[in-house]
């Protein structure tokens, strides 16, 4: 009963999810008979999965980088005018969207049969240029009416027919040989709203390779030159060709409303594996948790209790553990100012992804409205800079800081400003391989201005705030003399302990990566938040069991030093993200640019994840600590 009440729950929320995608003010188009519908081209992108191919005795494999849809070498027809880049969000810009108009010429109800757009040629080094690519799987991904101009998918598993965003720029015949795609068959979906009101509801393209280098022209007529029995275009990297481009528009009447237009490209993939996981590591939380109570309930209850029976005027030492250390488990820890740093920066992140998933599972962030999700993480990270000081200088002062200054300038420079240069890093490799992902310098400096104008005052104002705040309390002086630690174990050292304690963590949130990593890299629309938000909920729930259990653990082995391990072993569920991602990729990153892009993109991610996770654990470990010691009788 129970758990058909939990399906109906989670099930409920992923449907409102789903059509509550539309935030007010993005209202549908109205087009009447013969009204123009533009197309609107973005920039292409690699497809998710791609077997390596060999051709002229190289091994081609994955890229990960996106081009402008206008690059040079592809040689796809422009507008008479030349192209006109579109305004995008903030958002959109960071991750890579260059959307520009097109020389499609599309009115309502209008069809048309084998139009041409244009004649192009490709020389010796163009045809390498783009066999390559097709090879690499890049795609198309055209916008009509806010929707992607889809190609139809069938999911085997669940023998249900989708849209898949986006379409290929070429295929790959069993000979690996690579055959261009020139003509393009639009199918466009349309909703009758009233008399002579039409809306937009789904869009597809089915691409064909025609080669009309055998024909006229000037004299075929259309149904000629798209006769599907004409042989494929191969470009040769022996000689030029010239390739003519075509395209066919057609509609078709359905039923579909506007309001639930986005429900066949919004497909979930492997429901059951994700369902499996959800209920998987609930049971590992749940599990945890008993464990947990065993421990607070049973073992640190009689430790209490025995502890205080002791007279403490006698000459009796109680012998036993995590109670030894009770003057030096709130010494201060080393490098106080960068650990308080890390985690002011970390509940910063965590406040952010958490408002910005429930936002999404609300359906308060549209498909449609491109960028919008990263735009308001954006916007999130920086007003929640009030969050990072506060607890920055908050915990600085717990440890005994006194340099306040310097930690209200270090808050809101350190790990942004790590990030920063490390993105400016990569974007130079961006630069380097022609991608549209390359952040431009004027957006850079709008980031720029927009943290010190921002993010810097509301730095300040979270310092004040939590100056004017009492200090925690701590229930036991510290000695003066600290104690000495005795040799730990093994398995209580802080690598081990990350690698042990990650595991439990990550596998809460590893199938949901999979599809985040498919969106980020591979251009996949992402919106199964309701998935997420009870996965993320998870990880969080296990990171703080886990840690507290491994801090209960290193104290009992008199330990006091537990700050910085609290952090390290919360983190260490991003010791997995980066492992995982690798795996991900399995060794296909066809060049070196790709793999730096790669590997140091997630990197970011897995630094993120650490800082994350590191800040619930610390934090978590502080109330523990604080809790325990609260309940014995010091002299």
């Amino acid at each position: 009963m129970k758990t058909n009440l939990w399906s109906l729950f989670v099930t409920t929320l992923l449907v409102a999810s789903a059509q509550a995608f539309y935030l007010p003010g993005v209202a549908p188009t109205n087009y009447a008979e013969g009204d123009r519908i533009d197309l609107l081209v973005n920039h292409l992108t690699p497809a998710l999965k791609h077997p390596s191919s060999e051709s002229d005795g190289k091994k081609w494999k994955t890229q990960i980088y996106s081009y402008d849809y206008y690059y040079p070498k592809f040689q796809f027809c422009k507008p008479p005018n030349g192209p006109k880049k579109q305004s995008e969000s903030l958002g959109a810009i960071i991750f890579g969207d260059r959307i520009f108009n097109s020389p499609f010429d599309i009115q309502m109800l209008k069809p048309k049969k084998c139009a041409t757009l244009c004649e192009s040629k490709y020389s010796k080094t163009d045809a390498a240029f783009v066999n390559r690519n097709i090879r690499a799987g890049y795609n198309y991904n055209w916008i009509i009416d806010g929707l992607p101009a889809a190609k139809r998918v069938k999911d085997l598993r669940t023998n249900s027919e989708f849209y898949s965003s986006g379409f290929p720029i070429g295929k790959v015949d069993d000979n690996n040989k690579a055959y261009l795609y020139n003509h393009f068959e639009i199918i466009i979906e349309y909703h009758k709203r009233s008399e002579g009101q039409f809306r937009v509801v789904g869009v597809t393209v089915v691409p064909q390779s025609l080669d009309r280098n055998t024909l006229d022209v000037s004299k075929a007529s259309p149904e000629e030159l798209c006769n599907p029995d004409l042989n494929p275009v191969v470009l040769s990297k022996d000689s030029e060709k010239k390739v003519l481009f075509t395209y066919t528009v057609s509609f078709e009447e359905s039923t579909t409303a506007w309001a639930t237009r986005w429900d066949k490209y919004l497909h979930v993939y492997d429901p059951k594996i994700q369902w499996v996981s959800l209920i998987n590591f609930s049971l590992v939380v749940i599990i945890l948790g008993v464990i947990m109570a065993h421990i607070l309930v049973t073992t640190l209850k009689n430790d209490i209790v025995k502890y205080n029976e002791v007279n403490l005027d006698d000459d009796v030492a109680y012998d036993s553990g995590w109670k030894l250390v009770y003057g030096d488990v709130f010494r201060s820890p080393a490098n106080r100012m960068l650990l308080s740093v890390l985690i002011g920066s970390g509940s910063q992140l965590l406040c952010m992804t958490m408002v910005t998933i429930v936002f999404a599972l609300f359906g308060l962030l549209s498909p449609s409205n491109r960028g919008s999700l990263s735009t308001f993480m954006f916007i999130l990270f920086i007003f929640f800079s009030i969050i990072s000081s506060y607890v920055s200088g908050y915990l600085y002062r717990f440890f005994g800081g006194e340099n306040w200054k310097v930690n209200m300038l270090l808050t809101p420079t350190l790990v942004p400003g790590l990030l920063f240069l490390i993105i400016i890093f990569l974007n130079f490799f961006l630069i380097s391989a022609g991608s549209s992902g390359a952040i431009p310098a004027g957006t850079m400096l709008a980031m720029v201005l927009i943290w010190f104008a921002i993010s810097f005052p509301l730095s300040i104002v979270g310092s004040i705030l939590q100056s004017k705040r009492p200090i925690l309390s701590v229930p036991v002086r510290t000695n003066q003399i600290p104690r000495q630690i005795p040799q730990q174990p093994w398995y209580l050292k802080t690598i081990p302990g990350m690698i042990m304690s990650g595991l439990f963590p990550f596998g809460s949130i590893a199938v949901e990566f999979y599809f985040i990593f498919s969106s980020i890299w591979f251009n996949r629309i992402f919106y199964m938040f309701g998935f997420l938000f009870f996965c993320f909920i998870l990880m969080i729930l296990t990171t703080g069991l886990i840690t507290l259990l491994f801090v209960y653990y290193t104290l009992c082995s008199e330990n006091y030093k537990w700050q910085w391990k609290a952090l390290f072993v919360g983190g260490g569920c991003s010791i997995y993200v980066f492992l995982h991602s690798l795996f991900l990729v399995k060794g296909t990153l066809k060049d070196f640019t790709s793999m730096v892009l790669y590997l140091g993109y997630t990197a970011v991610i897995s630094i993120l994840v650490f800082l994350v996770c590191g800040s619930v654990g610390f934090i978590c470990a502080l109330f523990f600590v604080r809790r325990i010691y609260s309940q014995i009788k010091i002299d």
